[in-house]
């Protein structure tokens, strides 16, 4: 797998525009992270330079996201930005043990992402979090347990739940994996 841009394949600058922008940092805010020139930054973003393998770690630990967040895992180019198939699914997210999680939209660049997420049997995200965003999640298979502002819901196959920036947690007790299907706005993977 390698990084490419936007001429050969998935729009490298492009998501990480939004993942920077989707946390507030300015390009000055992330290139003086990455003890880079806001120059450099910028280039990468329009696609005319491309990072490191050390610059994408440094720019994933500053971003709170995955490395694989960046790698390219379709080399059709007549499909990038359009098809996502299910063998190339970018891999994202997967910071809780017993989560997995794919992007299934092409990249990051609409005002949107949709995520499939796998939680594994007995996986539990046990603080709370709260992020700056919309999120619509359906389950597709299993049970869940889902705390909202303190307030736990049991939920299974064929239900949804919405979220608009209040703190939550999760948890899978049960025997079978639970698949969900999240719509987030903005993108925050």
């Amino acid at each position: 797998m390698q990084v490419t841009n936007r001429r050969a394949g998935r729009p490298l600058g492009a998501d990480l525009r939004a993942l920077r922008k989707a946390r507030g940092m300015t390009l000055t805010d992330l290139a003086d992270g990455l003890g880079r020139s806001v120059g450099w930054l910028s280039q990468v973003e329009r696609d005319i330079s491309t990072p490191t393998t050390d610059d994408l770690s440094a720019m994933a630990l500053l971003l709170d996201v995955s490395i694989s967040s960046f790698v390219q895992t379709s080399t059709n180019a007549a499909e990038s930005g359009m098809i996502v198939r299910a063998h190339a699914r970018r891999p994202i997210g997967s910071r809780a043990p017993g989560l997995v999680e794919e992007l299934l939209s092409p990249d990051l660049t609409d005002d949107f992402e949709v995520v499939h997420s796998s939680f594994a049997p007995g996986a539990a995200l046990m603080s709370y979090q709260a992020r700056q965003t919309q999120e619509i999640g359906y389950i597709t298979a299993g049970r869940f347990h889902l705390w909202i502002d303190g307030t736990m819901f049991q939920l299974g196959k064929g239900d949804s739940f919405r979220l608009r920036g209040e703190p939550f947690r999760w948890a899978n007790p049960y025997a079978e994996i639970c698949d969900i299907i999240w719509v987030i706005s903005p993108p925050v993977y």
